[in-house]
């Protein structure tokens, strides 16, 4: 039988939350997740978590935008249905690519928010349908909550006591 429990810690300040990141930090304890109503400036830095590479996929997916917006460009005015517009005839796509700079910026921005968007969301498992993850709806309102998988329930326990939490909750895993 396994002694594993989880404990869940819960704060009124983002400051008191802090402070207890860094205690938990410094005793090398693991936290398992934290919980907040907003972003919180540093929790990241304080937690040790990695560079996100969100910003690697936007600019994957800002690539892919321009180059569909080049094709469907070539493909309408080149190709196509090419056309003669005031006696200047479209051989190339270069000489008439000034025209489409508007529309190729426009669908790098649409792939590229609208790709990392769906995968910030699915990365996060925040898609419909999935099951909620959040232990305590007042997180979302205005508490903050930390999650611990452990043996030592005593020691995580007493450090929550001594960085100001308001409520302790332990569970079995």
């Amino acid at each position: 039988m396994s002694t594993t429990k989880i404990i869940y810690g819960l704060y009124a300040d983002d400051d008191d939350l802090m402070d207890g990141v860094r205690a938990f930090r410094d005793k090398g304890i693991a936290i398992n997740e934290v919980y907040t109503p907003f972003p919180v400036h540093g929790l990241d830095k304080a937690l040790g978590l990695k560079k996100t590479r969100i910003s690697d996929a936007a600019f994957m997916y800002a690539v892919y935008g321009v180059t569909v917006a080049i094709l469907i460009s070539w493909y309408a005015m080149n190709h196509d249905w090419p056309m003669n517009i005031g006696g200047k005839p479209s051989f190339t796509w270069w000489e008439n690519m000034p025209a489409f700079v508007v529309p190729m910026f426009e669908l790098t921005v649409f792939c590229a928010a609208h790709m990392m968007s769906l995968t910030f969301l699915i990365r996060n498992k925040m898609y419909p349908l999935a099951p909620p993850q959040n232990p305590d709806p007042r997180t979302t309102d205005d508490k903050f909550m930390m999650e611990f998988l452990t043996d030592d329930v005593d020691t995580v326990k007493q450090i929550l006591i001594d960085t100001g939490v308001e409520e302790i909750t332990v569970k079995d895993a």
